[in-house]
């Protein structure tokens, strides 16, 4: 599995490249799923770039994309979208579209009780588990464990010497998950790192403008859909222990 992050928390200021719309994020989605993902994440965003979870934008974008993709589609719970944990709960259950799965970090406060609204209406949880904060240890200790759909291991760790190191912490950290599938990812200049050493250790992973910019030349992507060509070129022969 490798999932296509197309837009994350960036925004305009980060280049045109980078999708906001419904329609541009439909389209992004279209190109990379084309080019070998088989997973999408979104940020369902305002008319003025910011994230949210507005029952009427994530239908708007939700229904957008899974009019040009025949994949999972997914879409951010994050407490920048919607500051307060019963808030994130409140607007789970105002959604009228739903979305494949959702991502639940499970640092932020609430997270439990968003993962539970999102479980009590059938949404596959992603359980959002960072380097550097206790999300893997509250995770662990959680009930809900179990009932995700799989980890998200994101290592925070953007310098390229040390991130595969601070992945391996991790994935120890992790233990056996409560034996989810856990998909492996890193950010900026960690990213293509981790990438690589996803593929090594056979878990599933993650590339997109989410997570970076940039291609593993240091050339500035043009799309998700090059980010995904240049992921999977690394990942594939990884995993038959080629890079």
């Amino acid at each position: 599995m490798v999932q296509v992050c197309v837009n994350g928390t960036r925004g305009s200021r980060d280049g045109a490249v980078v999708p906001l719309s419904p329609e541009a994020i439909a389209e992004s989605a279209a190109a990379a799923v084309a080019a070998g993902a088989t997973d999408v994440h979104v940020h369902p965003k305002t008319p003025c770039g910011q994230d949210t979870l507005s029952p009427r934008v994530l239908a708007a974008t939700l229904e957008a994309v899974r009019a040009r993709v025949p994949v999972p589609v997914g879409v951010t719970t994050g407490a920048w979208a919607e500051p307060g944990p019963a808030a994130r709960v409140a607007r789970v259950r105002s959604w009228t579209v739903l979305p494949d799965h959702a991502s639940v970090n499970w640092h932020e406060p609430g997270a439990e009780e968003v993962a539970a609204a999102l479980v009590e209406r059938g949404v596959g949880v992603e359980a959002g588990l960072w380097s550097g904060t206790d999300g893997p240890a509250l995770f662990l200790r959680s009930p809900l464990g179990p009932k995700v759909l799989r980890v998200l291991a994101e290592v925070t760790d953007t310098d390229p010497a040390t991130a595969a190191d601070s992945a391996h912490a991790l994935l120890a950290d992790l233990g056996t998950a409560h034996g989810r599938p856990v998909l492996l990812h890193g950010e900026d200049a960690g990213a293509w790192p981790v990438l690589r050493l996803a593929g090594r250790l056979g878990l599933a992973t993650r590339i997109g403008l989410e997570d970076t910019l940039f291609l593993p030349d240091g050339h500035r992507a043009a799309s998700n859909a090059e980010l995904i060509t240049a992921g999977l070129a690394q990942w594939a022969p990884a995993r038959r222990g080629g890079v």
